[in-house]
């Protein structure tokens, strides 16, 4: 059986960049692969690391040079990765008790973190006000919390969305509504198929879908403590099934697609990249932040819209997750000048004229609303969907995920793989789902 892989472009192999502040004495030496640029005065030097795509490198590439611009001596070596590849590392640098000072944070894998002493309080400096959270909610600051303490600091939020090829659907008379059911989603699958010969690809290689279908399922989340969220096999059944009969009616994209490509990587997703109609897809599910990027990828010929996952219940999977944290690791060199970078990132207005909406949309309100003359039209789609579609018909995010989460999205993507090679059925996919999982989650709970 062939296995995906998720190694991505060349572009999008990690990068280390140094960006500094009123240097003296600055030079820039190239590589393959790598560009260096030598800070030479004295001051501060630390590492800010983040995933993401190409769109979001170049941002923050630039957010990091005003930084040091304005920080006379500060030093700032930005590291970005994929996604796969963000999370190996970090745990490659935490057993060698070498994380970077700043990292960017996942809300699922906070709890886990923060648990391991991997990431620094940001309680004394809130208090302080080197950390200025005036700018947000209780709700927002409380995203970051962990028993009771500040460990990450929520920029900003994005809800699941399926983002879709508008201009192909309309060109065909195919019309989409938001909160569809499973049913309506099939019949959708089917008909752009039939009249285009493009298919569709259902969160491959990604468990953002299941994470979010489970919400609508029994127990209302794939996650529970120390076991998974639902006490059968059946929803799980039910996941797998969409796969299996997707392949059977033959418009679910055939996994041999992602034999050579990364199925989360947004510059490599279907729905911008293929040369033939069955190696692309119609949708994607992803975030609304995301669709900013896909629409870069595509050019102004192609209009991108998005709607709500297809789920049984949209106002219980709807919901406003948060999109990326950024935290203090334990083993910084600055603990005061990593959280003055944080703040940086929270409240700098032009800052966020540069980073707009691509991470999502910010939890500060004030520089959500300094901003909003500087966003272009896809960035307005975004919030307009949260603020109109999602919000109105949603609830609560799900807490953080527990230890073993890591381990029970890796083998139900696996799962996927072997369903869509037709290796096992979606019954057997989601009992072996249920059973190891429910043994992954136990094990990790006991260890703590």
């Amino acid at each position: 059986m062939k296995k995906a892989i998720a190694m991505g472009l060349a572009t999008m192999m990690t990068i280390s960049l140094a960006a500094c502040g009123n240097t003296s004495g600055e030079t820039t030496q190239e590589t393959s692969g790598a560009a260096t640029t030598e800070n030479t005065g004295s001051g501060e030097n630390l590492t800010f690391s983040w995933w993401g795509n190409q769109t979001r490198n170049d941002m923050t590439m630039k957010v990091i040079d005003m930084y040091c611009a304005e920080n006379a001596g500060v030093s700032i070596d930005g590291q970005f990765s994929t996604f796969s590849d963000y999370w190996e590392k970090l745990a490659t640098y935490a057993a060698g008790n070498s994380l970077p000072d700043v990292i960017q944070m996942d809300y699922k894998y906070l709890q886990q973190y923060a648990d391991k002493g991997l990431l620094i309080s940001l309680d004394d400096y809130i208090e302080s006000g080197l950390l200025d959270v005036s700018g947000m909610s209780e709700d927002n600051l409380n995203i970051g919390a962990v028993d009771g303490s500040i460990y990450g600091i929520c920029l900003t939020v994005s809800p699941p969305a399926m983002i879709y090829n508008a201009t192909l659907l309309n060109e065909n008379g195919i019309e989409i509504h938001d909160n569809m059911t499973l049913d309506e989603f099939f019949e959708k699958c089917r008909e752009v198929y039939e009249k285009t010969g493009v298919k569709t690809n259902i969160s491959y290689n990604d468990v953002a879908y299941l994470e979010v279908f489970m919400r609508a399922e029994e127990g209302g989340s794939l996650y529970g403590d120390g076991a998974l969220g639902c006490k059968t096999a059946d929803p799980l059944v039910e996941y797998f099934k969409i796969y299996e009969k997707g392949i059977e009616e033959g418009w679910l994209i055939s996994a041999d697609v992602f034999a050579e490509r990364s199925g989360t990587t947004v510059e490599q997703d279907p729905l911008v990249y293929g040369e033939t109609e069955s190696a692309r897809s119609w949708c994607a599910f992803k975030y609304n932040n995301q669709i900013t990027t896909m629409q870069n990828v595509v050019g102004d010929e192609i209009d991108l819209e998005m709607t709500t996952y297809p789920t049984k219940d949209p106002k219980l999977s709807n919901y406003c997750r948060p999109s990326q944290l950024f935290c203090v690791t334990r083993d910084t060199s600055n603990v005061e000048e990593s959280v003055k970078f944080i703040n940086y990132l929270l409240n700098s207005v032009d800052a966020n004229k540069v980073i707009l909406t691509e991470r999502g949309i910010q939890t500060n309100s004030v520089v959500s609303e300094a901003i909003k003359d500087s966003l272009g039209e896809t960035d307005q789609k975004a919030i307009t969907y949260m603020n109109d579609v999602v919000i109105p018909n949603s609830s609560a995010a799900s807490k953080p995920q527990p230890d073993g989460a890591a381990e029970v999205a890796a083998l139900a993507n696996e799962l996927v793989e072997k369903v869509c090679y037709g290796a096992i059925s979606a019954e057997d996919a989601g009992n072996q789902l249920f059973e190891k999982g429910n043994q992954i989650m136990a094990d990790a709970a006991a260890k703590n």
